[in-house]
């Protein structure tokens, strides 16, 4: 029964996808933030799709400790299921994403539309500096940046593998961060079709405050992440287990 709900989810998540990017062209010509707005709507929408059809529900945590207006965000990469459903939750996102997926048609024009910021990664130091002047430039337009700093997707028991671009981010931008932590992968596993239900924990822990050196502040994010994600990875495993 789950292989065929997740069968009957993934069919219902891409055809939602193709819809919105099809269906959502006018947007090319409004005012950016519309755009983001309908954004917000396809993640919202997806949710639900994954909440009705594999009983997957969503859990956010930590809602106080988003601040109002400009902010640096990063957190734990486990599964696709963040790099939407975080969406919602923010004012004005702007991801950090990986420029390949800029080559795709249409869903890569939007990425345009949206000002997300294209991280070439392997591309060293260059890749960095671009990465902190489109940061910069982000922020001052008012926009939450939202990075991953392991820079892609790592199974729940993974070691952690930080990079610099969140550390490299936060010294230039002068921001505190907002740190969150998941469970997705549990239930949303990579490189897998699989959708399991239960419930998906996001959850947003206390600020960062800015003008840490970038070593301090590289230690804090993975401790106060890992931490998180550690004790969100086992509450959802005991969950799975009870309801096995």
């Amino acid at each position: 029964m789950i292989a065929f709900r997740s069968l009957v989810f993934n069919i219902a998540f891409y055809v939602n996808l193709a819809l919105f990017l099809v269906l959502g062209a006018g947007f090319f010509l409004t005012p950016r933030k519309w755009a983001v707005r309908a954004l917000q709507a396809w993640a919202s929408t997806s949710l639900w799709l994954l909440r009705v059809i594999c009983g997957t529900h969503i859990d956010v945590r930590g809602k106080e400790n988003i601040p109002a207006g400009t902010i640096l965000v990063a957190g734990k990469h486990q599964s696709v299921w963040e790099t939407f459903a975080i969406l919602p939750c923010l004012d004005d996102p702007c991801v950090v994403l990986k420029r390949e997926l800029s080559w795709i048609p249409f869903f890569g024009w939007f990425i345009f539309k949206f000002r997300m910021i294209r991280l070439e990664r392997g591309a060293g130091s260059a890749a960095l500096r671009k990465l902190m002047a489109r940061g910069v430039e982000e922020l001052a337009a008012g926009r939450q940046i939202v990075i991953m700093p392991e820079g892609t997707r790592r199974a729940p028991d993974a070691p952690p593998a930080y990079k610099p671009g969140a550390a490299a981010l936060y010294g230039t931008l002068g921001s505190a961060c907002l740190p969150f932590a998941v469970n997705s992968g549990l239930f949303w596993p990579r490189r897998k079709f699989l959708r399991y239900p239960g419930t998906i924990v996001l959850e947003f822990l206390p600020l960062i405050p800015p003008g840490l050196p970038r070593k301090a502040f590289q230690e804090r994010l993975q401790t106060d992440i890992e931490t998180a994600t550690a004790k969100l990875v086992a509450e959802g495993r005991k969950r799975l287990s009870a309801s096995a």
